[in-house]
């Protein structure tokens, strides 16, 4: 009898020992990332353009700040008004972190995209969202630096030309590295555990 009880209490130590050790792993298992990440992260590369809050917008200025970077145009159908509304959805998921985050629009079709109508479409979805336009060279120069591909497209309709361009967002972390780029359809839940976790990296 005394035999069982030292072989249970052997078996109770053993069974504690290997639920501690599962647990420390399971804990100090790193974040993983559920957007497509830049390893290792690159500087990204500072512009300056027109922003729709009546200031000039530096990237460099934005440093201590998680900054999401989406190229499109007021015009779009679809793939631009479904990533403003993740941007609304990102922005009240992260509650308080909101504040050490810049949504960012940067048009890709300026001679549509006034800063007025700029905007007033943005600001539809969150007034925390920042339009950015310029002349065509200084946009030309920011698409480049990014690898943005921007085509118009006459589609023969009254209601103009369509542009065909890059749906990704583009992350830049709070030491103005490009870490992650999120991918159009990428639920606004993931891209939210993503950026709470980039911030507390920060």
């Amino acid at each position: 009898m005394r035999a069982s009880l030292f072989l249970q209490l052997g078996i109770g130590l053993i069974v504690g020992v290997v639920l501690a050790v599962v647990g420390v792993f399971v804990l100090e298992k790193p974040y993983t990332y559920q957007g497509s990440v830049i390893d290792p992260p690159s500087q990204a590369a500072d512009f300056t353009l027109e922003a729709t809050d009546g200031f000039v917008f530096r990237l460099a200025e934005q440093r201590g700040k998680v900054v999401l970077l989406f190229f499109g145009y007021t015009h779009c159908p679809d793939v631009c008004p479904t990533t403003l509304y993740d941007y609304k959805q990102i922005i009240e998921q992260l509650g308080r972190q909101v504040d050490d985050v810049q949504f960012v629009f940067v048009t890709v079709d300026p001679e549509r995209d006034t800063l007025e109508h700029l905007a007033a479409y943005v600001t539809a979805f969150d007034p925390r969202i920042l339009g950015l336009s310029g002349s065509p060279e200084a946009l030309n120069e920011v698409y480049a630096h990014y690898g943005v591909y921007v085509e118009k497209k006459d589609v023969g309709s009254a209601a103009g030309y369509l542009v065909d361009h890059t749906a990704r967002v583009y992350v830049i972390d709070r030491d103005g590295n490009l870490s992650l780029t999120f991918p159009f359809g990428m639920e606004a839940e993931a891209m939210a555990e993503d950026i709470s976790h980039l911030l507390e990296e920060g």
